[in-house]
């Protein structure tokens, strides 16, 4: 790689980080501000409750004062007593210094005043207000006065003098006010005004010979050598890193290859061998990038913190790394009261739905009867009850999450609850429709039904839709709302008990005696498999029409799934039994009248010596 190439890395980060950076600044310089007003209002407060509490301490003490000049010299009781007294006030006096010093700390731990950086170091921090100016408009005052010196090479830290007054110091340079100390900044910083001032001052003088120790030629000279030399070893490792990255991914294809054999699941290949040895490639090159990558990040911050004036940059570049993984531990800490109170609500939970499976269970193999309740009911309470319990766990769950209370976890919340409201009305009916008919105990798996057009066998029931299979083996999807909305006929559901009556119709002429039908019906279904004996077949004579009696045979079965089977074998026993009997079955109907034709029923019942007869007509002829 060129060094063209790296120096490109360079811009790129440094465009990145310059922002980013100001970005991140003013939401902190916005939130910075907000908390110190708020805070100035307490310690306005706090100062006012000293004010007023030092009054009244000073005008009791001047009267126990007064009171004691005037008792008399030989009143020694007296004396004593206001000695007393005034011994109190004074230890009064103490306890309310440390009360309030105590509260001033508190404030103080958690506010961040505002840094005045100059030279590259951080002289003091400001938390108050000075007239209209905020925090952080007085340090930008102060650093931009001592700049403003310092470039026009009239700073001399030998002309900075203090000068208290009744309400404020201030630090002089010459004649000029480089920055004010007031009372309340002596309060934030639990010193004397006087003493606190003292100590600003001679951080910035030292400061300010530091600096100018690190911007001389000797200095300025020795820095560019380490720049020198810093650049020259990052480009030589990095060349080199490359290298040897190289010929270390190359060794480690060359040893994995003969591990590489592909990746399949049954009869499917996911991935041949020479793609999984591109992929193994590929992630190899990519931990390459982000390795040189980080390294080059990580050298960003040696070379800026060579100059004085970019140590700062420096600075941040390493705060972009440290700072969220010291924000990640913090809050990792923080959510361990959290993750526990998680914890022992899922554990709670999990045995709670362990408990009641096995109550499912007990209920469902009979072992546990309830009366009323049906164990064919266990299973679809035991999951409407499971999602109840899991939905109730979550909402107690929630607020404990990182981030629940933060306005995009709501935003999100409140899009999928719309999302849902709007998408899912069918859907929700369904669910609905499947508890109801659940309950209905309308009919179970592995039962034969017929739901509007469909007959077959349920094969499946869900909260959505009940999957029926049927005797073509076509499985067909319900809905379960077309369900409870329309007629259910269940063929399997009193089947064992009192068997399913399967019925067919045939229709025969006049001719022949219908006590003759009974008996060959009765026969032909007494030959067919699977129909009961007890009860036995029976006849229902449903209808005299124009040309033939309709007749209708009945008979029980226990197997209402082999229902075509049944009817198949029944209709061939029929036509056998009539066909032996000689009795012709008129469905399609025929006239009875016979114009010299045979008979319609198969030849081989027909006897060998049969002539179909001929019309007999004869013609009378009256006498005139």
């Amino acid at each position: 790689m060129s060094i063209i190439y790296y120096r490109l890395w360079i811009v790129l980060l440094l465009m990145t980080f310059s922002t980013v950076r100001g970005q991140n600044d003013s939401i902190q310089e916005l939130a910075q501000d907000s908390l110190l007003a708020k805070q100035e209002i307490a310690t306005d407060s706090l100062l006012e409750v000293a004010r007023q509490s030092m009054i009244a301490d000073s005008l009791e003490r001047a009267r126990l004062l007064e009171q004691l000049a005037e008792v008399r010299a030989n009143d020694q009781a007296e004396k004593e007593r206001i000695k007393a007294q005034i011994d109190s006030l004074q230890k009064a006096q103490l306890r309310k210094v440390a009360r309030m010093q105590r509260e001033a700390d508190s404030l103080r731990a958690v506010t961040k005043g505002v840094a005045v950086v100059i030279f590259g170091d951080t002289i003091f921090q400001i938390y108050s207000k000075l007239g209209p100016n905020t925090p952080r408009e007085r340090a930008n005052d102060i650093v931009q006065e001592v700049e403003f010196l310092v470039s026009e090479e009239q700073f001399d830290p030998q002309q900075i003098r203090i000068v208290d007054s009744d309400d404020n110091t201030d630090v002089y340079h010459q004649e000029d006010i480089l920055y004010t100390v007031t009372t309340k900044d002596a309060v934030w910083m639990n010193q004397e005004r006087a003493s606190l001032a003292k100590a600003y001052t001679d951080k910035l003088k030292s400061s300010y010979i530091a600096y100018k120790e690190r911007t001389s030629l000797p200095a300025l000279l020795k820095r560019i050598g380490w720049l020198v030399l810093t650049i020259l070893l990052f480009f030589f490792g990095i060349k080199y890193l490359n290298k040897g990255l190289k010929r270390f991914n190359f060794w480690i294809v060359k040893r994995a290859d003969k591990y590489m054999n592909g990746v399949q699941l049954k009869d499917y290949e996911f991935l041949s061998k020479s793609r999984q040895r591109q992929l193994v490639l590929w992630a190899l090159n990519l931990g390459k990038w982000i390795f040189i990558v980080l390294l080059v990040y990580l050298a960003l911050p040696i070379i800026f913190s060579i100059f004085p004036a970019t140590e700062g940059i420096a600075r941040t570049l390493i705060s972009y790394i440290l700072d969220p993984l010291s924000s990640f531990w913090n809050a990792l800490i923080e959510f361990i009261p959290n993750l526990i109170t998680i914890a022992v609500i899922i554990f709670i939970t999990h045995h709670l739905i362990r408990f009641l499976r096995f109550l499912s269970e007990e209920v469902r193999s009979g072992k546990l009867e309830i009366p009323g309740f049906y164990p064919d009911w266990a299973k679809p309470t035991f999951n409407l009850i499971r999602i109840l319990v899991n939905l109730f766990a979550f909402i107690v769950i929630f607020p404990y999450l990182p981030g629940s209370d933060s306005p995009v976890f709501q935003g999100i919340s409140v899009f999928l609850g719309l999302l849902i409201s709007l998408g899912s009305s069918s859907a929700i009916g369904n669910i609905i429709a499947g508890l109801v008919i659940t309950y209905m105990r309308a009919f179970k798996i592995g039962d034969r039904v017929k739901i509007g057009e469909t007959t077959g066998d349920v094969i499946e029931k869900s909260l959505l839709v009940t999957r029926v299979r049927t005797i073509k083996n076509e499985e067909v999807t319900i809905p379960n709302s077309f369900i409870l909305n329309g007629s259910t006929i269940n063929y399997t559901a009193a089947s064992q008990e009192r068997g399913l009556i399967l019925n067919t119709a045939i229709t025969i002429g006049y001719d022949v005696p219908w006590r003759d039908v009974h008996k060959l019906l009765i026969s032909a279904a007494i030959k067919t498999e699977l129909i009961m004996e007890e009860p036995g077949p029976f006849v229902f004579q449903t209808g005299l029409d124009d040309f033939y009696v309709s007749y209708q045979i009945n008979a029980y079965t226990h197997q209402p799934e082999k229902a075509a089977a049944i009817y198949s074998e029944l209709h061939a026993n029929i036509q056998d039994a009539f066909n032996e009997a000689g009795v012709e079955i008129l469905s399609p109907h025929y006239r009875a009248a016979r114009d010299g034709n045979i008979l319609t029923i198969p030849p081989d019942y027909i006897p060998p010596d049969y002539k179909a007869p001929s019309f007999r007509v004869s013609n009378t002829k009256k006498d005139q």
